[in-house]
């Protein structure tokens, strides 16, 4: 996966593009992520955010690639341009997931899915209610490692053995075995991202 985060945008964003462009022409890649907007600690460059999320997914449409879509105070800019840049090609996972049901069925209106990590086990979370109304073909697992590592990992360094959790959680949730978890979130992964086994 490639991509320029938004966090990472900065006055120079078009050699910073430049550089994942070339990049993109001389090695095989699954995915265009991290990409997005970020507004939470700092919107100075909004402009250049919004511009560089453009950019990538018109790489991901040319290159028919999903995108990894990071956002955080950004959700309703984020589904616009989205909106504005769907052919019918784009597809993609809302990374690390937390919004509302209404927001879980924008993104499936968009045939997107989302992606579910360790705050679906924090005990003040609201997911698990959101989650009962989204169809398991609209989730992959994910760790966000390292951040927000599932509960009882609390306070430690986020890995991906400890997405497990999240599956035993997802499960109870969903009122599925765990088994029947990682074979639907493995088999919408392999569909995502067009590969035959992980």
């Amino acid at each position: 996966m490639i991509g320029l985060h938004p966090t990472s945008v900065g006055e120079d964003v078009n050699e910073q593009l430049k550089v994942l462009e070339k990049a993109l022409t001389n090695t095989k890649f699954y995915a265009i992520g991290e990409i997005g907007i970020d507004l939470y600690w700092d919107k100075t460059f909004i402009d250049a955010q919004i511009s560089a999320f453009r950019t990538q997914l018109d790489w991901a449409k040319h290159l028919n690639l999903p995108v990894v879509i990071h956002t955080r105070e950004a959700f309703p800019l984020i589904l616009d341009l989205v909106k504005e840049a769907q052919d019918g090609s784009l597809t993609g996972v809302f990374h690390c997931f937390t919004g509302s049901e209404s927001d879980a069925e924008r993104i499936m209106d968009m045939n997107f899915m989302m992606g579910i990590g360790g705050v679906v086990t924090y005990k003040k979370s609201y997911l698990p209610e959101v989650l009962q109304h989204v169809p398991l073909d609209f989730m992959v697992l994910e760790t966000d490692s390292p951040y927000l590592p599932p509960v009882p990992h609390r306070g430690k360094r986020n890995e991906s053995s400890y997405m497990t959790e999240t599956a035993l959680k997802l499960a109870e949730i969903k009122g599925v075995s765990m088994e029947e978890i990682a074979m639907m979130t493995t088999r919408n992964a392999q569909k995502l991202f067009k590969i035959s086994s992980l």
